[in-house]
């Protein structure tokens, strides 16, 4: 046995004990000839003492110890003295006298510090990732996740839901990103793909009758990478029948509010129930269709002045069917032109043409891009309904309503960031509902879903598919916090008429639909009762709750931004004899 106890575990209670422990030497001391060792396990530090006039043995064999070294260390706990105490540590009142240290293995020089929460190069932490697991933060954030998983799991199983696998290796279907294959040796030319979610499959289960599925399920999408993206990803599946919107709504809502209570007690929810939002709501609020709540700087629509305003950048983005909006950036009143002009080179990354800006200075004076043309019945009429006050700086775009939203949705949370308004304590989450069911792509002239083929319309409607499909709603909630979309659903099409209306309405030729999602059509042929679902990105909710900047902190073995594994040097070349028994030739412009 090399452990009786854990490095964290032993406290007084355990003075006078005899113990064995293993773990890494995180530091080494040597004070007046008596030598201090930390030892770090997973559960915890605990510091060991050698002295050389009561055990040299043990004192001699620690010479060549260095730190990340992995030892075996017995001996007998006792008190420290008086003073000596590490209020920081749980084990900070006592320590190990060692009697007999064995060496398990020596360590190479790390090529960062282990035991010092300090910067390291990314690309260096992903070629150690080993190492860089050792580092407290990233063991917290691995414990962390852990934590969410097992919560997960068992607030599910109270509620009635199986866990159940879904395969790895099916069929290559859209699902809005390119799929990664997988080729097949027995069927020379044929192809497995990963899933890009478990989405039929969970389907098919509702078709079997299992009524309440759940799986936190391993899903592949081959995309450009950012900061919460990775090409293979975690998330938590849902699928239950007989539901409809709000039965899906209540069980995330219940099981998130419960999670956070128990995992994380020192994060504060911002709203109970959870606010919801249409996504046209949000857009005119937020700029954004999955908005961060905690914080105000909501956009303002001065569009209907605008003709009138004398201003032709508004009235001429108006008559032409744009519109005219702004955030009130409550403080910078006193904001330079330097500091304007680079807000405005901000907004033209997100295709607004500039930034027009009225400043009230505390003062009450005002400095205005654009002021000199309004009248000062316009302008009093701007300044009401931004709620503007002295001191406070509006800034304005006009554009198209994409254009408007995309940029002014960036801006503020540009703003949110540079006037920290937010606290990271606080968790916004919010619902988001009635996207519509379909896009029209004008460059392709068709209509794309807005989620994905499987989502049902709105039962109200349905009669406005052959109509004017942009009218329709699909029944979909995304489930947001703190600006970072964590989950969508939708309660799902279960019916073949219907279904295939959907795909002619897409322009899917139906023998493509049915060589594609024939298993699905025919199993919609034998009683399918009505179903939704949700799946939630188990990565991002981590991120989030860790209060870590991106999805790769809370992932074991994450892949680099272009996607490479950098410890394991993947994706790597197969031997000729691998390419041959799969039948494939390189074809390397």
């Amino acid at each position: 046995m090399y452990k009786t106890h854990t490095c964290g575990e032993l406290g007084v209670k355990d003075i006078g004990k005899e113990v064995s422990l293993a773990g890494w030497v995180d530091r080494l001391r040597d004070l007046g000839g008596v030598t201090f060792l930390d030892m770090r396990d997973r559960f915890g530090i605990i510091q060991l003492v050698s002295n050389p006039e009561t055990s040299p043995e043990v004192h001699k064999a620690l010479i060549p110890v260095r730190m990340e070294w992995v030892i075996q260390a017995v001996g007998v706990v006792r008190k420290r003295p008086e003073g000596m105490e590490n209020r920081e540590l749980p084990t900070g009142e006592i320590e190990v006298e060692l009697t007999r240290v064995k060496i398990l293995n020596p360590a190479k020089t790390p090529p960062f510090m282990i035991n010092q929460d300090e910067e390291v190069d990314e690309q260096t932490r992903l070629k150690y990732r080993y190492l860089d697991l050792r580092r407290p933060r990233m063991r917290e954030n691995m414990i962390l996740r852990h934590r969410v998983n097992m919560f997960i799991r068992n607030y599910l199983n109270e509620k009635s839901f199986l866990e159940i696998e879904t395969p790895i290796l099916f069929k290559t279907t859209p699902e809005g990103a390119r799929d990664y294959i997988v080729p097949s040796r027995v069927h020379p030319g044929e192809f497995y793909a990963l899933p890009q979610s478990p989405q039929q499959l969970k389907q098919m289960l509702m078709v079997a009758g299992i009524e309440r599925y759940f799986q936190i399920a391993r899903c592949f999408r081959d995309e450009d990478q950012r900061g919460d993206r990775q090409p293979e990803f975690t998330q938590l599946d849902i699928e239950m029948s007989f539901v409809d919107r709000e039965d899906v709504m209540d069980l995330i809502e219940g099981l998130y509010t419960a999670l956070v209570k128990e995992i994380t007690p020192h994060k504060k929810l911002l709203e109970t129930p959870w606010p919801r939002f249409t996504c046209k709501e949000a857009l005119e609020r937020f700029g954004k269709d999955n908005p961060d709540i905690r914080f105000g700087l909501e956009l303002k629509d001065i569009s209907e002045i605008a003709p009138e305003s004398g201003f032709r950048v508004f009235s001429d983005t108006v008559i032409n069917g744009g519109t005219v909006r702004g955030i009130n950036a409550k403080g910078l009143g006193d904001y330079s032109r330097k500091q304007i002009d680079e807000l405005t080179e901000y907004v033209k990354v997100y295709g607004a043409g500039g930034l027009a800006y009225l400043a009230l200075t505390p003062e009450g004076e005002e400095r205005s891009s654009f002021a000199k043309f309004l009248t000062e019945e316009v302008k009093k009429q701007i300044i009401t309904i931004m709620d503007a006050q002295p001191g406070d700086l509006l800034l304005f775009v006009a554009d198209s309503q994409e254009v408007v939203f995309e940029s002014l949705g960036r801006l503020r949370e540009k703003l949110r960031d540079r006037l920290e308004l937010v606290d990271n304590e606080t968790l916004g989450f919010c619902w988001v509902i009635d996207f519509p069911l379909v896009n029209y792509i004008k460059d392709e002239k068709r209509w794309d879903p807005s989620h994905h083929l499987f989502t049902s319309p709105m039962m109200e409607d349905i009669e406005a598919l052959d109509e004017d499909p942009s009218r329709v709603r699909g029944q979909q909630y995304d489930l947001v916090l703190n600006g970072h979309e964590i989950a969508g659903g939708s309660i799902r099409i279960h019916n073949a008429d219907l279904q295939e209306k959907i795909f002619a309405l897409i322009g899917l030729d139906m023998e493509v639909a049915r060589e594609r999602f024939g298993h699905m059509l025919q199993a919609f042929s034998y009683g399918t009762p009505p179903h939704g679902g949700i799946a939630s990105g188990i990565d991002r909710l981590c991120m989030l709750l860790a209060d870590e900047p991106n999805i790769r902190e809370v992932i074991a073995f994450p892949k680099n931004q272009s996607a490479r594994d950098l410890m394991g040097n993947a994706p790597s070349p197969v031997e000729p004899e691998q390419m041959e028994e799969l039948h494939i030739k390189l074809a390397l412009d």
